[in-house]
């Protein structure tokens, strides 16, 4: 550590040596606390869901017409597209609240991915439905994750 660390890290409160010193760790490596009731009430809703796609399964026919076929997928694809843009500008600004949006294109991405598949007609359509979730969709879906997680694992600004 150079002379110029060293006073800096001894001037700036909450800085490492000092929290070292009350025993602690640097607001950068603290977890918060957890949150009870909302870590319970989600854990248990993940439970129910289980329950209800179990129910889903055994009981749904196994075909069904969907008024709004089209407008579901040009909805997917537009908040897929959306998702896409929005985490691009912010990397390139690199602004770290990127992570939220590419997060949520990866599920999106994954969720288009699952579903072309469990939806397309034999033939043609599943295999253009294969294609698209092997290369584009996943591969994407998984550049999306990796940039959400780098940007969640550098480290964050000082305030000035």
């Amino acid at each position: 550590m150079s002379v110029i660390e060293r006073s800096t890290a001894k001037a700036l409160p909450g800085s490492t040596r000092e929290h070292a010193a009350a025993g602690k760790q640097p607001a950068q490596h603290r977890r918060c606390s957890p949150c009870r009731w909302p870590a319970s009430a989600l854990i248990g809703c993940g439970v129910a869901v289980l329950a209800w796609a179990f129910i889903l399964c055994t009981t749904l026919p196994s075909t069904a017409t969907a008024v709004h076929w089209s407008a579901a997928w040009a909805g997917l694809d537009a908040m897929e597209a959306l998702g896409l843009i929005v985490t691009g500008v912010l990397a390139a600004r690199g602004d770290l609240r990127r992570a939220l949006p590419a997060a949520a294109t990866s599920m999106l991405l994954l969720v288009d991915a699952w579903f072309d598949p469990m939806t397309a007609g034999p033939g043609s359509d599943l295999a253009v439905a294969l294609a698209m979730a092997c290369f584009a969709e996943l591969p994407l879906a998984v550049v999306c994750a990796l940039v959400a997680w780098r940007a969640l694992r550098a480290p964050m600004p000082r305030p000035a």
